[in-house]
């Protein structure tokens, strides 16, 4: 499993630990640097026993630096890529403004070259493409998806693909890419759709789970700790996707609350 954090996100990071450890601290965990603000990042991945992964491939931000030239502040912005080339047969990639509230042991063994190659928790409707995309036949038709979680192996998909994908394309993604701040998540979909990877929902694979993880679900209720989504299916984690401030009173809040508050005071502030 791979997370991408810095000393900035320290107040999402930490309720995150805490909600690995108290679900899957059998699945190694590595915290890839966003940049070299680590200071406070270092304590709680030493107390949860967290590998720091030292050197990221120096392609990911030459790549992003190339593909977004006027947006310098945000060339760190690929570095999720970085999981993909990390020393494991197959890895969950999810983002820090999550929490986990199931052991995510059933998403491994689920690939398959030609049938399952990149497994997504949702579809996304947004921040991928623009309306250019009818235009080209790999992508009119094409599942999007939010990357702030997925599987997969580097035997499916790697960095060289990524690298190789948009040198090749890189005119096309920029007509059809939805503008915005969402930076890694078209570069995401497009290379998973113009290397026609076979991509898959996690509830299509995983009996009984839900394909829900927005934080602003409707109709959640908890059984015994952990979540399901109105049809009873049972939800893995929630993000929190684009919320600019902490959690407040919706359904997954005190969940949030209560891994936060445990976690600080395991590592102190």
């Amino acid at each position: 499993m791979a997370i991408v954090a810095n000393d900035k996100i320290a107040d999402w990071l930490l309720p995150f630990l805490e909600s690995w450890k108290q679900t899957n601290s059998h699945i190694p965990l590595y915290l890839i640097p966003y940049d070299d603000n680590l200071t406070v990042t270092r304590k709680p991945a030493k107390a949860y026993g967290v590998t720091i992964v030292e050197d990221v491939d120096k392609r990911i931000d030459k790549l992003a630096a190339e593909l977004y030239p006027f947006f310098p502040g945000h060339r760190r912005r690929l570095r999720k890529l970085q999981s993909l080339a990390l020393p494991l047969d197959e890895v969950i990639y999810i983002d820090v403004d999550i929490v986990l509230f199931r052991d995510f042991a059933p998403m491994f063994g689920l690939l398959k070259k030609g049938e399952t190659e990149f497994i997504i928790a949702s579809p996304s409707f947004e921040y991928v493409y623009n309306k250019k995309k009818d235009e080209v036949e790999d992508l009119k038709d094409a599942l999007l998806f939010n990357d702030g979680y997925f599987v997969t192996s580097s035997k499916l998909l790697n960095l060289d693909m990524f690298v190789d994908t948009m040198t090749r394309d890189h005119k096309l993604f920029d007509r059809v890419r939805k503008r915005g701040m969402l930076f890694a998540q078209p570069v995401v979909n497009f290379t998973c759709h113009r290397n026609h990877l076979k991509i898959r929902l996690m509830s299509d694979l995983i009996p009984g789970a839900s394909h829900e993880t927005f934080y602003k679900a409707k109709g959640v209720t908890f059984k015994d700790g952990a979540p399901l989504d109105q049809d009873g299916r049972e939800i893995y984690f929630c993000h929190w996707a684009g919320l600019q401030s902490q959690p407040g009173k919706l359904a997954f809040d005190d969940a949030w609350r209560s891994f936060s508050q445990a976690a600080w005071a395991k590592v102190g502030r």
